[in-house]
Parts: C-alpha cells; sequence; structure tokens
C-alpha cells in the first residue's frame, strides 16, 4: 500500500493542496460560465455513450433463447416498483383480473420482502401464477386499469411484480399442501372420492385439478396426449418468453395434491369424451385447446420441404429443440434463412416472427389483413418483434405461393392488398397486388377444433367454440361434461385458468349436490398452503399467549372498538386501546394533527417514511373503554386487549382508573409515561416519564393495586432511556413498552409557518414523530434495555413495517411487536403479509440447503457475464455494447440448448424450525462497547464491473465525503477501487445497484493517512 502521509506531504507546499489531481479529474464543479462544445463534437460523442441502442436490421438473434421480457425486474426493480404500487381500496388492477389476484396485497409483500407471502396471494387465486407473470396481456387487464396510469409515472409493471415473486417463490422448492383447517381426506364424505377426468394438461386442466385437489378430491385424473405437459404453454411459447422449467415447477405443485397425470393418451385415439363417462367419470373437464391449425387453401400441397409451416408445426419444433426437459427426443431447431413471411396478427403470429430470427432467418415479415390498431396481439408481443426488427405489412391478404420450378421450394408470395368498407368489413382489392419474395412462409391464422366422434356431445357455436355456460362453464350438450380456455374463446393463459378456476366450484357444487349435500351459496375456494404456513409464532409473554408477535400500537388505529374488532378479524393478535384517562382529565384535540414526515422528501401517497402528530389521548370516556374492553374479550377470547391508561403523577388517580381497567377485563395494563406533546402540559404523559422517581412511583402505585401484568411505555426524549426503564422494574412494572414517538419540529414552509399549524394565529407545538424514521432510535432503546435488564419483557415500538423489521426486534430482545405507521400508510391487513413474512423467515432459517440465502433473497448464484465469456468486462453503452452484443450473439451459436439451464433445485434438509423464543435477543452479544471493536480487521470495496451502471456515485462521494480512493475512467465510466480505500463503506451506502460494490477483507496492513508527522 502506497503511503500517504509525511512522504507526500514533503512534495507538498501545505496541507491544503489538492494532489490527487489525476482522481478529481472528472469530479463535478460549479460552472463558473456557460460551456461550448460544437455540435460536431457532440454528435461524436453521443455515439459513444449512447445506451437505447437496437438493432439496425434483423437482430442475430440465432441460437439465443434467452429471456427477452421487457417486463422482467431484478430485486432492485422489483423492490422500487413494489413500492411505487398505491395499494388502492376496491383496487381496479384486481377488478380486471380474470383470476382475481389481490394485486394490492402481493404487491405489499414484495414491498416488504417477503416474497413467500406475495408468491401466496397469487397461487391462491392463480395455480399458473409464475406462467401468467411471464406471458400475461397485463396491458389490456390489470395494468390498463392502475390508477398510476393518470400520473405522470405511469402504470406499475405488476406482471413483472408477479413473475419475480413467484420466481423466487419456485427457488425456495417448498411442496404445496390442503388448507390445514379444512378436514382431512380421511374425514371426509365419500363424494369426495368421486373419479373426474380431465382432458389436456394446459392452464385450463391445470387449474381445474388445482381447485378440485385443494377441495379434497382423491380421484382426480389428467389425460395428456404428448409426452410433456403445460399444453400450449409448453408448446407454443417460446422459451425466451416461458421457460418449461416453469410450467414443470406448477404441474409438481399440482401433483404435490395427489393429482395423477397419464401422458400419451390422445382423445380420439385412446378414449373418447364418452368413453371417459362410462369409464365411471362422473364429470369430465374439457381443457385441450384447439390443435388444429386453419390453413388457406392457396397452401394446399404445400410441406415444410417447400418452405410452408403452419404455426402448429413450427412453434412446437422450436419448443422441443429449445426447452431442456421438455421431451426425450432430441430436436433440432428448424434450419431457416433469408426472408420468412409470417402470416397473421396474433399473439401466435409474433411467437413464430420472433422464433424466426433464433431459427436463423435474416428477415422476418409480418403480414395481415387489417390495420395496426386492429392487430389482435397484445402490445407487449408487438414490441418486442418491432425491438427484434421484424417488419409489418398491414391490408394484406395472401393469394397465392411462388414456388421455385427446379427446386419446388418457396420463392414468393403474392397478397392481394385489402380494403375497408363502410361497415367496417375488410376486401379483397382485386386490382391491387403485391408480391414479397421469401424462402419461408409461416401460417398463423388461428385454430380449431374439429368435431368428431370423439367429441360428442359437444356442439359449437357459429364462431366454432364450444357452447357452455359462461357463468359455470358447464357444456350445453351434456350436464356431466365442462370446458374451458381456447375451446370456448378464452384465447389468454389467465383466462383458461380462470375458466378452470370457476368450473372447479361448480363440477363441486353438482357432485356434493348429487350426493345430497350442500355448498355455500357464495364460492369458497381453498387457498394456497405450504409447510410453511404451519410454522407456529405464537409468543409466551408475561404468562400471555400471543397467537402471533404483532399487535396495534395505543394510536390512531385503535381510536374506537369497531376498530380493533376489525383489526382481529384481519389477524392482529393483540390492541393497546387508545390511551384514556379519567373523566376530569378529557381532552378535546385540535386540527389539523396528523401530518407526512418531511423525511420523506418529495415522496407522495403510501409508503411514507415517518409521520408527526399532535393528538392528544383518546376523547372518548373511560367507561366507553371499559366497555369496550369487556365486549371485545368476550367476542376474542384468544386475543390480547391492553389498557392504556394515563393520569398525572396522583397515586389515588393511578389506582382507580387501573382497577376500572382490570375489571373490565384487559389481559394487562400499559402505562402511558411517555406522551411528547400537550398532556406534558397537564403534568401528564412525558412530565411523568422523563424523571425514573415518578416512574418507580406510578408502578408501585399500580402494581399494589391490580394483579395483570403492568407495562410502562417509555419516552425516547431522554438522556438514558436505560435508566428509566430500571426504575420501572424496581417500581414493579412486569416490563416496558420502548419507544413512544420523539418529540420534534417536521418543517417550516417558505412563509415561515409550521406544519401542521392551528388556526388564523398559525401557531404549532413540537409534535411526535412516528415511523421508519424513528427505527434507528427504537432499536437502539430496545437492546440497551435487553442488555442492561436481560430478560426483562420488552415490548417493540417504532418503525416496525415489515416482517424483516420485526425480525429485526426479536432479534434484540422484543418478542412482541406494536404497530401505528405502517398501518396509517396502508390499512389493517398487513398484519396477513407479516405473520407469512415471519413465518417463512423462521422456515428458511431452519432450511440447511438455504444457508445462502439473506433472508427471503437467494444467493446471486453463477451469472453468465460478458467476463466468463471473453476474459474482460464491457459497459452497456456505445462502442463497448456493440462488441458486447457481437461477442453474445458468437457465444449463443455454440450452446446446447439441451443443457440445463439452471441448477436443479437441492432436496430440501429442514432442522428444527426455531420458535421466537429461540431467536428473542440473538444480537445483543454482538452489541457492544466502541472500544471493544477490532481495527485490525480491515475491510476494502471491490466493484462489480457488469452490475455497474457507471453513475460514479460512488467515485464523487469517496472524492467529497471520503478519501479519494476511486479512479473513473473517462472512457468506459468503470470506477477503479485504489489501495487508498480505508473501507469506510461510503461508497457502497450510495451506489443504486445493489450488490455491485461489496466490502471484503484488506489482504495487507491498514496504514492510516496520520497528515503530518507527529510534533514532538
Amino acid at each position: 500500500r502506497r503511503v500517504r502521509g509525511a512522504v507526500s506531504m514533503a512534495k507538498a507546499k501545505g496541507v491544503i493542496d489538492i494532489k490527487d489531481i489525476e482522481i478529481l479529474s472528472l469530479n463535478p464543479k460549479v460552472r463558473s460560465h456557460a460551456t461550448l462544445k460544437p455540435t460536431n463534437i457532440t454528435d461524436k460523442a453521443k455515439k459513444h455513450w449512447k445506451r437505447n441502442i437496437g438493432c439496425e436490421t434483423g437482430c442475430e438473434k440465432k441460437n439465443d433463447f434467452t429471456d427477452i421480457k421487457e417486463t422482467t425486474l431484478t430485486e432492485r426493480g422489483a423492490l422500487f416498483e413494489a413500492q411505487r404500487c398505491l395499494k388502492c381500496a376496491d383496487a381496479p388492477c384486481q377488478l380486471s383480473c380474470p383470476t382475481q389476484l389481490d394485486v394490492k396485497s402481493f404487491i405489499t409483500s414484495i414491498s416488504n420482502r417477503n416474497y413467500y407471502g406475495s408468491a401466496k396471494y397469487i397461487f391462491s387465486d392463480n395455480p399458473n401464477g409464475l406462467t401468467c407473470g411471464m406471458v400475461c396481456p397485463t396491458s389490456d387487464l390489470c395494468v390498463g386499469s392502475c390508477n398510476l396510469a393518470a400520473s405522470e409515472e405511469g402504470p406499475i409493471n405488476i406482471g413483472g411484480l408477479q413473475q419475480f415473486s413467484t420466481d423466487i417463490f419456485k427457488k425456495m422448492n417448498v411442496k404445496q399442501i390442503r388448507d390445514p383447517s379444512l378436514p382431512p381426506l380421511d374425514k371426509l364424505p365419500p363424494s369426495y372420492k368421486t373419479k373426474i377426468a380431465l382432458v389436456g394438461c394446459g392452464p385450463a386442466s391445470i387449474s381445474c385439478a388445482t381447485f378440485l385437489a385443494r377441495l379434497g378430491y382423491t380421484d382426480v385424473t389428467i389425460y395428456e396426449k404428448e409426452e410433456y405437459h403445460g399444453g400450449l404453454s409448453s408448446s407454443e411459447i417460446p422459451q425466451y418468453r416461458l421457460p418449461y422449467e416453469v410450467v414443470d415447477f406448477e404441474v409438481k405443485l399440482m401433483l404435490d395434491l395427489g393429482v395423477k397425470v397419464q401422458y400419451k393418451k390422445e382423445l380420439g385415439k385412446d378414449y373418447t369424451l364418452e368413453s371417459l363417462h362410462k369409464d365411471g367419470n362422473e364429470i369430465v373437464f374439457l381443457g385441450c385447446g384447439l390443435p388444429a391449425p386453419k390453413i388457406s387453401s392457396i397452401f394446399d400441397g404445400l410441406t415444410v420441404a417447400s418452405g410452408f409451416y403452419s404455426s402448429k408445426d413450427f412453434l412446437p419444433i422450436v419448443s422441443k429443440a429449445s426447452k431442456h426437459g421438455m421431451c426425450a427426443c432430441k430436436s433440432e431447431l428448424p434450419t431457416l434463412h433469408g426472408n420468412v413471411v409470417v402470416l397473421g396478427a396474433g399473439d401466435t403470429a409474433f411467437d413464430c416472427a420472433t422464433s424466426a430470427f433464433r431459427c436463423g432467418a435474416k428477415r422476418v415479415l409480418v403480414a395481415f389483413r387489417r390495420t395496426f390498431s386492429e392487430m389482435r396481439a397484445v402490445p407487449e408481443e408487438v414490441d418486442l418483434a418491432k425491438d427484434e426488427k421484424c417488419e409489418f405489412l398491414p391490408f394484406c391478404n395472401p393469394k397465392a405461393i411462388i414456388l421455385n420450378p427446379k427446386t419446388g421450394k418457396i420463392q414468393a408470395i403474392e397478397f392481394f392488398k385489402t380494403e375497408k368498407d363502410e361497415n367496417g368489413n375488410y376486401y379483397d382489392d382485386p386490382d391491387s397486388f403485391l408480391r414479397i419474395k421469401c424462402d419461408f412462409v409461416i401460417s398463423a391464422f388461428g385454430s380449431q377444433l374439429l368435431i368428431s366422434d370423439a367429441t360428442k356431445p359437444l356442439t359449437l357455436n357459429k364462431w366454432g367454440f364450444v357452447e357452455c355456460d359462461p357463468n359455470t362453464m358447464q357444456s350445453k350438450g351434456a350436464d356431466w361434461l365442462y370446458c374451458g380456455g381456447d375451446l370456448v374463446g378464452h384465447g389468454t393463459t389467465v383466462e383458461a385458468t380462470n375458466d378452470g378456476k370457476t368450473a372447479s366450484w361448480y363440477i363441486h357444487k353438482q357432485i356434493q349436490e348429487s350426493h345430497g349435500l350442500t355448498v355455500p351459496k357464495e364460492p369458497e375456494l381453498p387457498n394456497f398452503f405450504t409447510p410453511i404456513d404451519l410454522v407456529d409464532i405464537s409468543v409466551d409473554f408475561c404468562g400471555m399467549k400471543f397467537l402471533n408477535p404483532f399487535g396495534l400500537a395505543s394510536a390512531t388505529p385503535c381510536t374506537s372498538a369497531p376498530m380493533i374488532r376489525r383489526a382481529f378479524e384481519a389477524g392482529w393478535s393483540f390492541a393497546v386501546t387508545k390511551t384514556f384517562s379519567l373523566d376530569k382529565d378529557m381532552v378535546t384535540n385540535v386540527s389539523p394533527r396528523i401530518v407526512r414526515g418531511t423525511t420523506s422528501n418529495h415522496h407522495f401517497g403510501p409508503g411514507q417514511s415517518s409521520f408527526l402528530n399532535i393528538e392528544l389521548i383518546s376523547e372518548k370516556t373511560a367507561a366507553y373503554w371499559c366497555k369496550s374492553v369487556t365486549e371485545l374479550k368476550k367476542m376474542f377470547p384468544k386475543h390480547i386487549v391492553i389498557a392504556s391508561i394515563m393520569c398525572s403523577f396522583n397515586k389515588d388517580d393511578w389506582i382507580e382508573l387501573a382497577k376500572m381497567a382490570e375489571k373490565a377485563g384487559s389481559d394487562a395494563l400499559e402505562l402511558n409515561l411517555s406522551c411528547p406533546h400537550g398532556m406534558g402540559e397537564k403534568g401528564m404523559g412525558l412530565a411523568c416519564g422523563q424523571d425514573p422517581n415518578m416512574v418507580r412511583h406510578i408502578c408501585k402505585w399500580v402494581k399494589s393495586a391490580v394483579s395483570i401484568p403492568i407495562f410502562a411505555k417509555l419516552t425516547p426524549n431522554v438522556t438514558d432511556i436505560r435508566s428509566i426503564a430500571i426504575a420501572a422494574k424496581e417500581g414493579g412494572a412486569d416490563g416496558v413498552t420502548a419507544i413512544n414517538t420523539i418529540s420534534g419540529l417536521m418543517g417550516i414552509k417558505t412563509n415561515a409557518v409550521a406544519w401542521p399549524n392551528i388556526g388564523s394565529q398559525n401557531y404549532t407545538t413540537y409534535g411526535g414523530v412516528s415511523g421508519n424514521a424513528t427505527r434507528p432510535v427504537a432499536l437502539k432503546a430496545v437492546t440497551a434495555i435487553a442488555n442492561a435488564l436481560p430478560g426483562y419483557p420488552i415490548m417493540g415500538v417504532g418503525g416496525i413495517d415489515s416482517a424483516e423489521v420485526a425480525l429485526q426486534f426479536i432479534y434484540s430482545g422484543a418478542p412482541v411487536i406494536q404497530i401505528c405507521s405502517a398501518v396509517q400508510n396502508q390499512d389493517f391487513t398487513v398484519v396477513d403479509d407479516y405473520i407469512t413474512g415471519l413465518k417463512a423467515l423462521l422456515y428458511l432459517k431452519a432450511r440447511q440447503d438455504l444457508k445462502g440465502w439473506d433472508g427471503q433473497t437467494p444467493p446471486k448464484g453463477e451469472m453468465m457475464t460478458i467476463k466468463n465469456i471473453i476474459g474482460y468486462g464491457l459497459p452497456k453503452f456505445g462502442p463497448y455494447h456493440k462488441e458486447r452484443n457481437k461477442k453474445l450473439s458468437e457465444w449463443a451459436l455454440g450452446v446446447n440448448l439441451q443443457t440445463v439451464s439452471e441448477s436443479p433445485a437441492k432436496q430440501p434438509t429442514l432442522t428444527k424450525i426455531p420458535t421466537i423464543a429461540d431467536i428473542k435477543g440473538a444480537a445483543l452479544d454482538k452489541i457492544t462497547n466502541y472500544l471493544n471493536l477490532d481495527n485490525k480487521q480491515q475491510v476494502v470495496a471491490v466493484v462489480d464491473e457488469e452490475l455497474c451502471i457507471n453513475c460514479g456515485k460512488c467515485y464523487m462521494t469517496c472524492n467529497d465525503s471520503g478519501y479519494q480512493a476511486i479512479k473513473f475512467d473517462p472512457k468506459t465510466h468503470i470506477p477503479h477501487i485504489t489501495d487508498d480505500c480505508t473501507g469506510c463503506t461510503l461508497c457502497v451506502s450510495v451506489c443504486p445497484i445493489v450488490d455491485c460494490i461489496t466490502m471484503v477483507p484488506r489482504k495487507t496492513p491498514f496504514v492510516p493517512d496520520r497528515g503530518v508527522d507527529t510534533i514532538s
């Protein structure tokens, strides 16, 4: 390491001289004058820095089946996008989803890094949740209804978020189980052993079978004609949009429930619909799609050898060759070259078009009868094709194929130009046509079901779809036959999934009623469950049994008894009432009184990092609250109700109010000794809680009067909170609550008036700051008390907004958690996310095969990077971007598509799942005095060039707030850490890309820069 002390100073004239001229050359400077640069120089420069570089002609994609979806998100992108979501009431996104996904809740879970909870919401309503996250036409469904579409920043990437969390869950390798609250299979009536057959193992059948199995049906069999499952999801959606392992994963979840699949069983060859029914299947569900292509007569006699494919020929060959594990066949990609014309303007046509590039086509043209605005394909598909430089031929209807007379292969196609009449119908103009030279033609004009003896008693409508009741999916041909998916005109995966879901309930209803049983009037399909949901997160605390650690703090969410009732119904295990007093101390609040925090900067909507309030205690009487406690305990005997009470420093008042609350049936009392505004001026709250002697006496008075546990709620507005906690314990308090809000002034407007301000005088006062901004103070308070008073019961409060944060408080010594601001940011239902999140965190701690996970985040794993391929890194802009693409294209040509695309999941190894008691206080022995920290074990920063986006934030903060230890390349903008790095970690803190900069152990001894020699 270069020593920069006395040696470097010997060359300098003074200590203020700037020595790192080269390093600082690109550091920002305040401009003293306008900057002039000729346009021709800028034109050259912008080419060097340009990032949005597309293909100039047809993209070089041969053999490249890597993911191309623009919606795909990294964890950083998913967290950022999830935080944007407003989590709306009666969310239109959910109302626009065919499967009625609880979009608001699954995105909430992602924003809280509870990926299991998110996946649970998704799979509860959609057994094909990961598939739909990848291929769902969200712009026409949930995203098209997003309320943020009315804002400048635009709608949420719902599909990308759905894909992200379900893909993380896939990596967890956890089996599906039935709802443990339902009767076990051996306790169900014989009607649940009814034999049910499903035809085709595609999305509709997978969905239907999954819900039937969740309900408890044990004899459910799917008959699939291929040797693989997934239907069109596997055979006709390309690997770069939907990998086979995704479909395989969802089918395995179905198989976990006991559903059986028989392969190579083809309708019309091995059985008919009527033969299935005669073989004892009381119900048959038909979900086999539309297996036959619609082909114009002008293609009669043409074959693959001629250069002609239908989509039903082409896409399955591509899939079999590119999707590892789909079949045992050693299929190869179709060998295309030159110009390829794709006929049609639906999703399938565009899958054919983009697949053609990967099979060797140099130019791909998509021809269709109508105009751009009337294309049936979803925008997502069209945009991908445009990005890859597919060309479009609207108003074209095939007229004839021109064959090479010598080879018999296609050499051109002729089109009639189409026109639109006044009724909106298209017709061929016989006087207008064009000829396009081409080498291959792929017809993607749709599919059909060919009626035969095998499909009796099906009937088709005038559009060629199966006639059925759209509300129940029951066929009009027979009451034992149900249908869904493409067959009934529902061509998207999510619609097919919902058809299967809908059919499952009405199949269930029909079976049960045929056996003389009844079902609920409103459908009640079971949710998705796994062993994670069996994890015990109950807490024994001060003689009380908490169903889970999550409760509502004495604050706005507990303003009234009906609110607490709704909270208990949502899943909160306990609540602390809004603080009440004797009638003589009744208050009336001012308004406005609760405002968003300035700590969130210019972020509006939910997700505020802080609030400030000048609200006082409850305006309701002690009699109201005592009656409320009695009624709540009667209705919810297993839930904990804690009464929060406040008096001045008056023994008789405290004893009187405490006895009232105990008599009402309170499980415990919380003594509010910490309200930081208003009440202190009345000699209550903070006025008592800052004096250890007063705290000691009040606790002693109350403890002498009641037999239930009491907790002193502590204020952080003291020099050392430990002294207050010690006083509470000496006074007999069974435990403490830490912390109440922090006294503060949230901000002053440009007119010199604070907010909130009251009345015409615009007066304000110091209020209580709450929310995530208080978390560091709360964690310090809890850990300090826990270390000072080992084993002393603590209820943690302050900035808890997720299961991960709750875990931090449990590690700190507080096994029971109170929450307020997170509810103010959203609603009572967040507790469901906290419960599933904490269960998942405890479960994953017991999975030895997942030891490298950070909570619910999997390790990054081995990525195929440009550095792995060519031996050095390249930025993603300008000439480097072009070089990257060229090298990646060359690399793709040598990839064996039949090799495993990802490492197989390890066999789950589950040890004892820890309880909350097991992990309480686990972090305490790592919190020590500064002098115990080892300054010999130093770290330095390392930059991952592949992840780096070349922003230079690390470089700037190191220069102006650190040690000038980062060089910034003027050509590549790649930062390089020098030997002068002191390991301060500022660069990591400001880097916008997760894990782009990591800290690793220093390999050489650290020698601090002392500036000048010590003066003797």
